[in-house]
Parts: C-alpha cells; sequence; structure tokens
C-alpha cells in the first residue's frame, strides 16, 4: 500500500451494489435482502418475550419504509428506484413483525417477491431495448414503442403502491390495519408513518411511468427509433410474473393469513397478549379506507405535476429552498456521506495506520519473511567476512566442528 492508497483512503465508496437486472431480481425478490425476514419469522418465539425488542422492530420498520420511500422520490436512475422501494417494503415487513404478525410478514415478503421481481426484469427489458440507458430523464415516449414493457411496469407498479385487487393491496394494507388495531401511541403513530410511505410511494412509482413511458421523448433519436420489444426469452417470464403480480395475493391471503389458518403451524409463535387478528378485521371503516385513499392522492399529485403543472414544478425547482431539499433526498438524506466521513474513513485510516504499518509491516515483517531474509544476509554476511578460502583454514573449522558436535552426543548420550 503506498501513495496511492493512502489517497484511495479519501476517496467516497460507491452508492450501492450494482449488478445486471436479473440478479438484482432475484436477489431483492426472494434471497438476500429478505432473509433478514424470515430470520426474524422463524425466531418468534424468542421475540414475542420482550415487549422491547418488538417496538424496536415496529419503529425501526415504519422509520425504514418512510426514509426509503422518500429517498426514491427524486431519484434519475430507474434501478435505483425499483431498489429504493424493496428497502421501504422491507420496513413494512419488519413493521409486521414489530407489531407481532409474522404471518402477515411472510405473506407481504411473498407477495412482493412477485411483483418485484416483475419490476426489475421489466427495467432490464425497458434498459436492453434503448441501448442500456438507465437514466430516466433521458427515456420519455416508450409506451407506444414498447407496449408489453409498459405493461407490465405498469402492473408492477400498481401492486406495489398497493392498488386495489393486486397482490400488494392484500398485504401491506392489512399491515397498516393491525398497526392502527394494536391501539397503542407507538402503533397508531407507526401507523400514520407507514400512511405517509404509502403516499410516497405512490409517487415516485407514477413519476416513474410518467417519465419512462408518457412523457415527451427526451432520449437520442437514433436510439429510441430503434427501441424495439425483447424476444421471447425475456417476455416470457415477465408475462408469467405479472399473472401472478394480480392474482397471487387473492388466491392465497386465506391460506396465509387470517382466522382458521394454520398454515404455519408450530413454525411461528405469537404470545396470547400480541394476538391481535380479530380486533382488525372488526375495525371501524375509516382507518381501512386510509392507505388506499393516501395512495390514489399520491398517484394523482404525481401525474398532476408531471403532465399539467410541469412549468410550474421547474420554477419551483429553481428556488433555492427547493434545490437544498431536492439535493437532501437526491443524496439520501446524507446518511452515506456522515457514514462514510464519521465510520469508514475513520476504520480505513485506523487499520492503516496500525493494521498495515505496526502489524503487517511491522510485527509481521519482522518475525516473518523481512526478518528471516534479512537474517539469513547478515549470517552469510558473517561467515563470508571469515572465510579466506584457504584449504588449511578450512580443514582446521571443520575439524574443531567436529570434535565440538561430538563432544555434544558423548555427554548427552551419558547425562
Amino acid at each position: 500500500m503506498g501513495k496511492s492508497a493512502q489517497i484511495g483512503l479519501h476517496t467516497w465508496l460507491p452508492d450501492a451494489m450494482e449488478g445486471p437486472t436479473p440478479v438484482s431480481a432475484l436477489i431483492h425478490a426472494a434471497t438476500m435482502v429478505t432473509a433478514g425476514v424470515f430470520l426474524i419469522c422463524r425466531c418468534s418465539f424468542i421475540f414475542e418475550y420482550s415487549s422491547l425488542s418488538l417496538n424496536i422492530m415496529m419503529f425501526v420498520g415504519s422509520i425504514t419504509a418512510f426514509f426509503a420511500s422518500t429517498t426514491g422520490l427524486f431519484q434519475n436512475d430507474i434501478k435505483k428506484v425499483i431498489a429504493y422501494s424493496t428497502c421501504s417494503q422491507l420496513g413494512y415487513m419488519i413493521f409486521a413483525c414489530g407489531l407481532s404478525n409474522y404471518d402477515v410478514s411472510l405473506f407481504h415478503l411473498s407477495n412482493h417477491a412477485f411483483f418485484k421481481a416483475l419490476l426489475f426484469l421489466g427495467a432490464g427489458s425497458i434498459i436492453h431495448a434503448i441501448s442500456d440507458e438507465q437514466d430516466m430523464r433521458k427515456m420519455g415516449g416508450l409506451k407506444n414503442l414498447l407496449p408489453f414493457s409498459y405493461s407490465t411496469s405498469l402492473i408492477g407498479s400498481l401492486a406495489l403502491i398497493g392498488f386495489p385487487f393486486l397482490s400488494g393491496f392484500y398485504s401491506k394494507d392489512v399491515i397498516l390495519e393491525i398497526a392502527y388495531a394494536k391501539y397503542t401511541f407507538a402503533s397508531h403513530f407507526c401507523f400514520y408513518l407507514g400512511t405517509i410511505s404509502a403516499f410516497f410511494t405512490a409517487f415516485y412509482s407514477t413519476r416513474l411511468l410518467f417519465l419512462v413511458f408518457l412523457s415527451e421523448s427526451n432520449g437520442n433519436k437514433i436510439i429510441i427509433q430503434n427501441a424495439h420489444e425483447s424476444d421471447w426469452k425475456i417476455t416470457f417470464p415477465l408475462f408469467i410474473l405479472c399473472f401472478l403480480s394480480v392474482f397471487i395475493g387473492y388466491l392465497s391471503k386465506d391460506l396465509f393469513i387470517g382466522l382458521g389458518s394454520n398454515y404455519w403451524g408450530a413454525s411461528i409463535f405469537i404470545n396470547n397478549q400480541n394476538f391481535i387478528v380479530i380486533d382488525y378485521e372488526f375495525m371501524s371503516l375509516t382507518p381501512k379506507l386510509m392507505p388506499l385513499v393516501t395512495t390514489l392522492t399520491g398517484v394523482f399529485i404525481s401525474f398532476f405535476v408531471y403532465s399539467f403543472k410541469l412549468d410550474n414544478y421547474l420554477n419551483l425547482k429553481k428556488k433555492q429552498s427547493f434545490i437544498f431539499f431536492y439535493t437532501f433526498i437526491n443524496r439520501k438524506w446524507y446518511f452515506d456521506r456522515f457514514y462514510n466521513q464519521i465510520f469508514s474513513q475513520k476504520v480505513l485510516e485506523l487499520s492503516y495506520f496500525f493494521t498495515y504499518q505496526k502489524v503487517d509491516r511491522g510485527f509481521l515483517e519482522v518475525f516473518g519473511p523481512v526478518g528471516i531474509i534479512q537474517s539469513t544476509k547478515d549470517l552469510y554476511n558473517y561467515f563470508k567476512f571469515y572465510y579466506s578460502g584457504n584449504i588449511f583454514h578450512i580443514l582446521i573449522l571443520f575439524s574443531f566442528s567436529t570434535i565440538f558436535f561430538l563432544f555434544i552426543y558423548l555427554v548427552l548420550l551419558f547425562f
């Protein structure tokens, strides 16, 4: 590690892990990022006896849903928007675990897998069609050029925002209803935070559809003219995921959740005092409709801003106060910068000055390869100094050495 390595200590880490859209679909929908939710659900028998742990999960989940949904508002990379929607939906899943409704959390995890895979693979089809462009500001006007991709993105986005009778509607709304039915200050706080997050989710999902498909074309003329739908190897999985994103929530809701379902058996444990399934089944209609109304409001406002009031929106973006707000949200509340400066940078510097210089280049080198090589060189130079090349001297040295080692052998033999 030389000068270039020291300079590298003061560079920012990359914003996020990147990969091909099929890999992103697999990771975000079914494997890595949802593994923590599954682990919490399987360890429910531990968390159920700690109300503090449940409250922490409830707060962390709702705040995560809110933070990620606001971060997705002004992202311009189509994959980043979908990725932050994953973070938001994971917040809802952890939120449900904090409410002791692990079955609902797994139900939402299952529904989320289908429409999130649909969104990522649909985004991959769009990116492939327009020469690997991911910036939504350079798209637009693709509705007529890519009708199938538009249909898949529309269905996936509607399922994500919890539009009625699509898969996300049956699980996300239940999570919010359970939060209200718990009738505590903490659960109501998380209910309203989750409802606001649903508004932001609807806003950025509609924004994605508008910028990519419904707005006027902003891309390169040659790229737009050559835009084309993908072949059946890409579109056929999208068709299957579209079907499941529409119907899987309705078909599996009575299997996964609700009174009388024993699907999970002994895999999930819920303490009797935390069991509130009956409460949310018979709660009033107003809190049930609130997330839906908020979601539809988010869709309407986003479409209204980007289609009818775009000039006013552009004038608003020129104001200094909005620039600060836009930058703050676009850069993820500066969490990455704060984390890098306070934690990552300090750890890297400590690793360089202590682990590398003191241990790797210090202790281990002295008693390791460098020390052995240097000791061998010193020993070689020492014998070289006393080596005259005279045969008589060599024979004397050989004789004395033989007598000395023979004496040592006899001493060890008799004593």
